[in-house]
């Protein structure tokens, strides 16, 4: 998600603000310490122009 926000040039903070979600609450998701709900995780796919298989799923859980 990190890599798709910069490559979008979005800070935590703009990407926060366009799906209703505190700066902080982007930085756990981004961490991983916080599960977002669908619907937040719907925006911030829509929001980056992926879908929530390339927003989420990562290659090393395959292993």
């Amino acid at each position: 998600m990190i890599e798709m926000r910069k490559q979008r040039q979005l800070s935590q903070e703009q990407l926060g603000q366009i799906v209703g979600a505190t700066r902080q609450t982007i930085g756990l998701i981004e961490s991983g310490d916080y599960n977002p709900t669908l619907r937040l995780c719907i925006a911030i796919s829509k929001a980056l122009d992926c879908t929530l298989n390339d927003l989420f799923w990562r290659v090393e859980d395959e292993e």
